[in-house]
């Protein structure tokens, strides 16, 4: 969160009474314990940070939530898109590449003629920040909120695979949503199918997510040799070869993340 913004809500909790604050000022308590952290954060980590009743922090997040002020993931918080774009708190791709991948994703689009996706981890999901539509495609449970969760989709897994401590933060819960049939949802078959994505480099959901949609995912390497978006390609299951687009895929990565080290 800016710094001036800060200040200004801080002084407003500054300014109220000693005594029985009200529901703004304890809401203000949680965005402002909200506003400094990169991963879901528990209920019971935000009453010890702000001094709140249990009760009374779950009655002001469910409000924060229906206001796109925070939002939950699993069983933790974040800030919300609304407060994200009120405070200008970015977790996009490295500062200053889009000029460098966007090349890359319209080549790959034209190669393929499906749905390119470039993503990057927010909290506990991946959150695409450039999108290509194809124009066959077929509609998904991310369209409208640009974020999925990361153990059912190609470019969550690809961000899994080789972020360890992103890994070992999901691999914690040790069971996970299951979205279609085909999800996986133990902690043995996610981690079999993480050991195969670092092995062959390319990510696979086969209609995990959403019903009728396969998915192709490749990591993006940034200047520091470490992971920090992974590209995909989304097409109808059924429609294209998966490894031919895993081929695609992971040229277009590697050929992106040579471009960011020489940028």
């Amino acid at each position: 969160m800016p710094t001036e913004l800060i200040r200004q809500v801080q002084r407003m909790a500054d300014d109220r009474p000693a005594a029985q604050p009200g529901s703004l000022e304890r809401g203000i308590d949680i965005l402002l314990a909200l506003s400094t952290v990169s991963h879901p954060v528990s209920l019971s980590q935000l009453c010890r940070s702000t001094g709140l009743p249990k009760s009374t922090a779950h009655r002001i997040l469910g409000v924060l939530c229906s206001r796109e002020l925070a939002r939950r993931v699993g069983n933790g918080y974040l800030p919300g898109e609304l407060l994200e774009t009120m405070a200008g708190i970015t977790r996009a791709r490295v500062p200053g590449t889009r000029k460098v991948v966007l090349p890359y994703l319209l080549y790959l689009y034209e190669t393929t003629r499906q749905t390119v996706n470039l993503a990057v981890p927010s909290g506990l999901e991946a959150r695409y920040v450039e999108r290509l539509y194809s124009h066959n495609r077929v509609d998904s449970r991310s369209d409208g909120m640009d974020r999925a969760p990361l153990h059912c989709t190609a470019t969550g897994k690809a961000l899994l695979a080789f972020d360890p401590r992103l890994r070992q933060e999901l691999l914690a819960r040790g069971s996970f949503e299951r979205m279609t049939r085909r999800t996986i949802t133990t902690l043995a078959g996610l981690e079999r199918e993480l050991a195969r994505v670092r092995r062959h480099g390319v990510a696979y959901s086969q209609e995990e997510f959403t019903e009728g949609v396969s998915c192709v995912a490749a990591p993006v390497f940034g200047p520091g040799g470490r992971i920090c978006m992974a590209l995909g390609v989304a097409a109808p299951a059924g429609a294209a070869p998966l490894a031919k687009l895993g081929i695609s895929v992971r040229g277009a990565a590697q050929a992106i993340s040579a471009a960011l080290l020489g940028a």
